[in-house]
């Protein structure tokens, strides 16, 4: 397993900080004593914190929760002799017909039994065929596919497109892991003990299963726009034949559009389709996964979004997982009519020297909020993870220049003014 031990620090009070620099949904590390504390009062010798990055394989797919919620649930307290939570991964040349465990394979075969795993593996897998295929039909190139899997369980699909016809850089990864994290860390997470005191004192640790699938794609036509999708799947389970431990799932994801050049019936129908996609399951979906969306994107050192937004959500697990699987399984299907007839649009405009460099420049951008702000790039950047899929979402090309600013008025203003101030797109009057 790639990971990085990471050192904690005794200051003079005695409180210990993890020393990373980790962001997530606006919190950073050093990770304050109050989470630490349910941690060391169980292992008071801990000299590291093994910090297993399970979102290696899917680069950003699975991110930092909620309130650092993840946080906890990725750390394994390792002392010296303490075993690895998460297996390495070992390439192989086939593709499984599934990353699962056997003994799930018999309820992946079946879909009146599946378990939601299966079903969730199932989508993303089907997600990853179709948007490739539609990619390669409109490119005419064929994406390069790396699969690997890992002797515990778990693995991931990577599959990118390099130097197309079409796409500058485009990537759809799938990836299914299992995991394992002490009782301590998930209490630290959420906030709150266990209602069985005799089953809290008992537990073990406790497996984890994670799956997501993760797309990036960036067009050489600066007229096209980037996208960006992000489904995800969680759970913890009980450790064996401890009854009343803890457990918990959640759903999470979205869809982001990233242009260089604003088209606003472009915009207008990417949103529409996001909304479309919302309104089938609860009217109050799409405005609220909008705003998330606007304010997740944010480039705080710019005062700007990455781009015009989409939807964007997470932990998400208010009403019962199917109708959320159902969801999740609507939004992924409207990657293809929400994005692709953008592409075949502007993919053949005639285009600058000037116009190529403004979209240098947007992607520099992109960079920026990836490598600072981006909950899992960060996250698998500092704790090993697999580095070819978490950079797959950097564009092949990018351009930064000195005290650049576009001339008001000017096509390239209009977007950057849109990317600071967002528009209600679905609602838009042309």
């Amino acid at each position: 397993m790639a990971h990085c031990a990471t050192t904690m620090q005794t200051m003079a009070s005695g409180k210990c900080w993890l020393d990373v620099s980790l962001s997530a949904r606006g919190l950073s590390a050093p990770i304050p004593p109050h989470v630490m504390a349910p941690i060391l009062a169980v292992k008071p010798n801990v000299k590291s914190l093994c910090v297993s990055n399970f979102v290696r394989g899917i680069g950003s797919t699975i991110d930092v929760g909620r309130n650092l919620r993840l946080m906890p649930v990725l750390c394994s307290v390792k002392e010296e002799e303490s075993s690895q939570s998460i297996d390495d991964e070992q390439k192989v040349s086939e593709r499984p017909s599934t990353l699962l465990r056997e003994g799930e394979k018999v309820q992946w075969d079946n879909p009146s039994t599946a378990s939601m795993r299966a079903r969730f593996e199932s989508m993303i897998r089907k997600a990853q065929d179709d948007i490739c295929a539609a990619v390669e039909a409109v490119d005419g190139s064929k994406f390069r596919e790396d699969t690997w899997i890992r002797p515990g369980g778990g693995g991931g699909i990577s599959r990118v497109l390099q130097d197309g016809n079409v796409w500058e850089k485009a990537g759809v990864n799938v990836s299914v892991v299992y995991g394992s994290m002490p009782p301590e860390a998930y209490r630290a997470a959420i906030g709150g003990a266990s209602a069985n005191e005799e089953a809290k004192n008992k537990a073990g640790r406790i497996p984890f299963f994670a799956a997501g699938v993760s797309s990036v794609m960036h067009p050489k036509n600066p007229m096209a726009p980037t996208v960006h999708f992000n489904y995800r799947y969680f759970e913890t389970d009980s450790p064996q034949d401890v009854e009343g431990a803890p457990r918990a799932w959640w759903f999470g994801g979205g869809t982001d559009l990233t242009p260089s050049y604003l088209f606003e019936e472009d915009v207008k129908h990417f949103h529409q389709v996001q909304k479309q996609a919302c309104d089938k399951h609860d009217p109050e979906f799409y405005p609220k996964f909008k705003k998330w969306c606007d304010d997740y994107f944010l480039i705080k050192h710019r005062g700007e979004r990455r781009g015009l937004g989409g939807i964007f959500f997470d932990d998400l697990n208010d009403r019962d997982p199917e109708k959320i699987l159902t969801f999740s399984t609507e939004c992924v299907n409207s990657v293809i009519p929400a994005y692709i007839p953008l592409v075949e649009k502007r993919k053949d405009m005639t285009f600058t020297e000037k116009q190529k460099a403004w979209q240098q420049l947007r992607r520099g951008r992109y960079v920026e909020f990836n490598l600072v702000y981006d909950r899992g790039t960060t996250f698998g950047l500092k704790t090993g993870g697999r580095i070819e899929s978490i950079l797959m979402s950097l564009p092949l090309t990018a351009r930064w220049e000195y005290d650049h600013t576009p001339e008001e008025g000017s096509e390239e203003w209009k977007l950057l003014n849109a990317c600071r101030s967002p528009v209600e797109w679905a609602a838009l009057e042309l």
